[in-house]
């Protein structure tokens, strides 16, 4: 698979993937795309990997991560000799019918970063606890730990404003 076909059936679900984790339209395909340059620019040792989107999804992660952190993202320069001038291929967004969700996405925002994107990860995109520790590069004690802290962390906000 070249990177353009990659991208083409792809596009759509990194950027809801995306959406999700960040809760902004605009910084997901900021993200998105900042992570498809890092790819583009290291595409052959990327399809060489067992499950290629698995791979991407975890570059988007971390990029989310360590945005979260506070340090700067890392900038991958795109010269001429990279980019062969072609557009990329347009796609409706999906990302608009995310953030329509009312009260549930404003809370699932107000999480720490990495109990998000377990969260997402798990409830969203249907991972295991052992796919989710993989991306995360940690372990599955650690992914339970943070789903658990990040559903008695909904389940509190949720009745406090129940109660209201």
């Amino acid at each position: 698979m070249t990177f353009e076909e990659f991208v083409a059936s792809r596009l759509p679900a990194l950027l809801r993937y995306a959406a999700v984790l960040t809760g902004d339209r605009d910084e997901a395909r900021d993200l998105v795309q900042t992570v498809l340059a890092k790819v583009f620019a290291s595409w052959g040792r990327v399809a060489r990997a067992d499950r290629p989107e698995a791979y991407v999804h975890r570059m988007l992660t971390n990029e989310f991560l360590n945005s979260r952190r506070g340090r700067r993202p890392r900038l991958v320069e795109l010269t001429r000799e990279v980019v062969s001038g072609r557009r990329a291929p347009t796609v409706a967004d999906h990302a608009e019918q995310i953030g329509e969700r009312g009260e549930l996405w404003q809370r699932l925002q107000a999480l720490p970063p990495r109990q998000r994107a377990v969260v997402v990860l798990r409830y969203y995109e249907g991972l295991s606890d052992a796919e989710i520790a993989h991306v995360l590069g940690c372990s599955t004690g650690t992914v339970r730990g943070h789903v658990s802290r990040a559903m008695a962390a909904l389940r509190i906000q949720l009745t406090a404003s129940a109660e209201r």
